[in-house]
């Protein structure tokens, strides 16, 4: 029996592409032009577009998914009677979702009876692909709509992004820097561990080195997961850097007693974040609260 309810999230959700695969999550596509090169969000090497970064002075453009693309990732599912719900970059970091709102009512406008929820994944990067992963298990499980919608959300309440990037002039040239704009000025003296509250970019703790910094990721880490009934889902992210991912994965794999998986960030968060830069997303069974410590 086909599963009733579609899920659709974007390229900044960095989902694998065997999870899309198991769990029929489609994606839809951001990118980034440098220098009148244009590189996909959504590829399998992101090694031309760091190189191309750290030769340049220029700051690429990103450009989110056209309305054409949403319409067609709405309109499939609906015309073969299926009901459809989108999971996106936060609206503070995108326009995304809006463009999103936007598709769905082109659709509706064909297909009045279709139902398309579009939610706000109030993040990036895993964090944001782990409420589509949770909404797509459930509409798997043969739920509702409304009941599909309620797992993303959920799972948003429980999930908890930190990274470390190696500056923050990445940040502040993209101008997506939030909640750390205060930390400008003052690089020398600290080396901030950077997390994403309603759905901007915040500090979470601040120290003096990187070393220290990965110290207390870890350490938040296991203390979320000793106080929130259990891990539920890890993955390590990092920018062009693969052995800082690997070392990463391998501390909190031995911490975990499971497997880490390593997951590239692509373009559209990667150039706002900087190549170095090295982080987890995590999901416990309780949810938990998020800000700085």
């Amino acid at each position: 029996m086909p599963v009733r309810v579609k899920v659709v999230t974007d390229s900044t959700s960095y989902v694998p592409r065997d999870v899309r695969q198991e769990f029929d999550i489609s994606v839809v596509g951001l990118s980034s032009t440098l220098e009148g090169v244009t590189y996909s969000d959504d590829a399998d090497d992101y090694g031309p577009f760091f190189r191309a970064l750290a030769g340049t002075k220029q700051f690429p453009t990103t450009s989110q998914p056209s309305v054409q693309d949403l319409v067609d990732a709405f309109e499939g599912p609906v015309s073969a009677g299926r009901d459809v719900v989108g999971v996106f970059i936060s609206a503070e970091m995108s326009g995304t979702l809006a463009t999103a709102l936007l598709a769905r009512d082109m659709v509706i406008e064909r297909y009045p009876d279709a139902t398309i929820e579009v939610v706000d994944g109030r993040s990036n990067s895993m964090e944001l692909g782990y409420a589509a992963i949770a909404a797509a298990r459930e509409a798997a499980a043969g739920s509702a709509v409304e009941r599909v919608v309620e797992a993303a959300r959920a799972m948003m309440d429980r999930t908890r992004f930190l990274f470390v990037p190696d500056t923050l002039e990445y940040l502040k040239r993209g101008g997506r820097i939030g909640g750390a704009s205060a930390l400008i000025g003052s690089l020398l003296q600290v080396r901030p561990i950077l997390t994403v509250v309603d759905g901007t970019t915040d500090v979470f703790a601040k120290v003096r080195t990187k070393a220290r910094a990965l110290d207390e990721l870890v350490a938040a880490f296991m203390a979320d997961v000793g106080s929130k009934g259990g891990l539920r889902e890890v993955v390590v992210h990092h920018i062009d850097d693969e052995l800082a991912g690997a070392a990463l994965a391998a501390r909190l794999s031995e911490t975990a007693g499971r497997e880490v998986l390593v997951t590239p960030i692509g373009p559209a968060i990667g150039a706002h974040v900087g190549p170095g830069a090295v982080g987890v997303v995590y999901a416990t069974s309780g949810p938990m609260e998020k800000g700085r410590r």
